[in-house]
């Protein structure tokens, strides 16, 4: 079984249906996640403008310029 990483809904994947690169969502919070792994199944998070990078977030400093 695989859960989603957001609200640990099942997502009912079988490993032999998905494709790496594949696009899923989750029917109960809506979140996008791309496969990244088929075997065992790994998933990330993408929102609209790409992906969710949670360890490289850009801050914005008190000039207004991201570092």
């Amino acid at each position: 079984m695989v859960y989603c990483p957001e609200c640990e809904t099942n997502l009912d994947l079988e490993e032999d249906e998905i494709d790496e690169g594949e696009i899923v969502s989750c029917p109960e919070c809506g979140t996008d996640f791309e496969v990244v792994t088929v075997s065992p199944v790994e998933l990330k998070a993408v929102e609209e403008d790409g992906y969710v990078n949670d360890d490289e977030e850009e801050e914005e400093s008190e000039d207004g310029e991201y570092s």
